[in-house]
C-alpha cells in the first residue's frame, strides 16, 4: 500500500500562511517557517490591539470633552456628574463629536446642565 502524504491539505495550509504573510520583508514572506511565526505574531497583535483600540478611543473622547468643558469654565468630572443628575444619556463618543463639530451646541448643553 502506498504511503499517504496528504499533499493537497498540506499545500493549502502552507499557501494560506504565505498569502497572509504578503508584504512582509525578506524571508518572512517567502519561507514557510518564518512566515508562520510572523503571521501568528501578527494575529496576536491584531487581537490585542482590537481590545486596546476601545481604550484608546475612550481616552481620546474624554480628552476632547475635557478640553471643551474647560473652554466653558467647568471641569470634565463636574460636567459628567451634572449630566448624569440631569438624566441626559449621551455617551462620550457623541459628546466628543458634539464638542469638536458643534462647539456652540456643546456650550448650550453645558449651560443647560449647569442651570
Amino acid at each position: 500500500m502506498p504511503r499517504a502524504t496528504n499533499n493537497v491539505a498540506a499545500r493549502q495550509r502552507r499557501k494560506k500562511i504565505l498569502k497572509a504573510a504578503k508584504g512582509y520583508k525578506l524571508g518572512k514572506s517567502r519561507l514557510y517557517k518564518t512566515a508562520k511565526d510572523q503571521v501568528e505574531k501578527g494575529w496576536l497583535y491584531a487581537y490585542r490591539d482590537r481590545k486596546a483600540k476601545k481604550r484608546t478611543f475612550r481616552s481620546l473622547w474624554i480628552t476632547r470633552i475635557n478640553a471643551a468643558c474647560r473652554l466653558n469654565d467647568i471641569s470634565y468630572s463636574v460636567f459628567m456628574n451634572k449630566l448624569q443628575k440631569a438624566n441626559i444619556e449621551l455617551d462620550r463618543k457623541a459628546l466628543a463629536d458634539m464638542a469638536a463639530r458643534y462647539p456652540e451646541d456643546f456650550s448650550a448643553l453645558v449651560k443647560q446642565v449647569s442651570a
